[in-house]
């Protein structure tokens, strides 16, 4: 029910990797970014283990910063708002007093700040002798010099058959060293690359240079664009088309890497809040893009590498995207097209003479 309440429909890929791992009882160790679920990727495992007739400290999360350790423990009070489970939340800067008075109460789950709770740990009052799993959350973050001893310590009042989940953006040194020493044969997930040609159907046209504009206005008359990308191999060209495209009677903007940046912040956020239907532009804008009305891209020039087609083509970050792509293809562009279907591992189609819509639009 308080996952009902919360809204949440369907679990996200981090959520829907963890979430049976975790409550297997095996360690984890997950590579996610924020803003991808994973808050509720450990908290819901945490809340499903815990017994709530037993008081005491199952589960400790450990996050780098108050700010956090206020926002999961009230992600866990949410989540939990049905079962009768103590939450409390313990952060350096606050008074120690009234955590030892808060431990004299029933706790099932202590969300905190490392130095703070081996701090209460040490003065024999937070109990952790039954806690069984322990929730790293930002682990790289924890990991950095001034915490790292604190949270060595703090395993040892552990029990030996612990169980921890650590959940880190990035993966430095620190995190593999503390991952070899003290994680059992740990499940990895690592949901980072996230970039996808899943849910997006990819074409080619095969074309001379000179018959690319018309191709575009053909493109333009029969596909039921939303939002469409273009994408250009040069500022130069990037200009020209934009141009072109306008003289047909299509809205466009443009954008590379030649212009101002406030100008580019300018276009990128009239585009994202459709003020227009076709943006124009070159490799500059590939990354970290997720405009949710873009449902066509064109490479107008075919790129010459793996990556920066994967970038163009593949939406980055949000899930169950429906998408079109295609690709002019010129006699030079050939091996490429080839070698870069293999490394990806995809499959781009000669575009046929009808497109059904079902397969790109909402």
């Amino acid at each position: 029910m308080g996952i009902y309440e919360k809204g949440f429909e369907r679990p996200s890929p981090i959520q829907e990797e963890s979430i049976p791992i975790a409550l297997t009882g095996s360690d984890i160790l997950a590579r996610a970014k924020n803003g991808t679920g994973k808050t509720a990727a450990f908290c819901i495992p945490a809340l499903e283990k815990i017994d709530q007739d037993n008081n005491v400290i199952q589960v400790v999360i450990l996050v780098p910063t108050r700010e956090l350790a206020l926002q999961t423990s009230q992600v866990c009070k949410e989540l939990g708002k049905h079962l009768q489970i103590q939450v409390m939340v313990t952060t350096g800067g606050t008074s120690l007093k009234d955590d030892i008075m808060r431990l004299y109460q029933p706790v099932h789950l202590l969300v905190g700040t490392p130095g703070r709770i081996l701090d209460l740990a040490k003065k024999g009052v937070c109990i952790l002798k039954n806690c069984s799993m322990l929730i790293m959350d930002e682990a790289d973050k924890l990991l950095s010099p001034e915490f790292q001893p604190s949270i060595e310590q703090l395993i040892h009042f552990l029990p030996a058959n612990r169980q921890i989940l650590m959940f880190s953006a990035t993966f430095p040194v620190t995190v593999k060293d503390f991952k070899d020493r003290y994680l059992k044969k740990p499940y990895v997930i690592n949901l980072m690359d996230e970039l996808t040609l899943k849910g997006i159907t990819q074409y080619y046209a095969f074309v001379e240079e000179r018959q690319k504009v018309h191709c575009l206005n053909t493109l333009f008359s029969k596909l039921q664009i939303n939002q469409s990308i273009i994408f250009c191999n040069s500022v130069n060209r990037v200009e020209l088309l934009a141009k072109k495209i306008t003289e047909l009677g299509y809205s466009c903007f443009y954008i590379h890497a030649k212009m101002l940046q406030d100008h580019r912040n300018r276009v990128f956020h009239d585009f994202r809040n459709g003020a227009c239907r076709n943006l124009v532009c070159t490799d500059l804008f590939t990354r970290g893009i997720d405009i949710q009305a873009v449902n066509v891209v064109i490479n107008f020039d075919f790129p010459k590498n793996s990556e920066t087609y994967l970038h163009r083509v593949g939406r980055s970050g949000r899930f169950g995207h429906l998408g079109l792509a295609v690709n002019l293809i010129t006699y030079e562009d050939r091996f490429n097209l080839y070698r870069i279907e293999q490394e990806l591992g995809t499959e781009i189609k000669q575009i046929p003479p009808h497109i059904d819509q079902a397969i790109y639009c909402r």
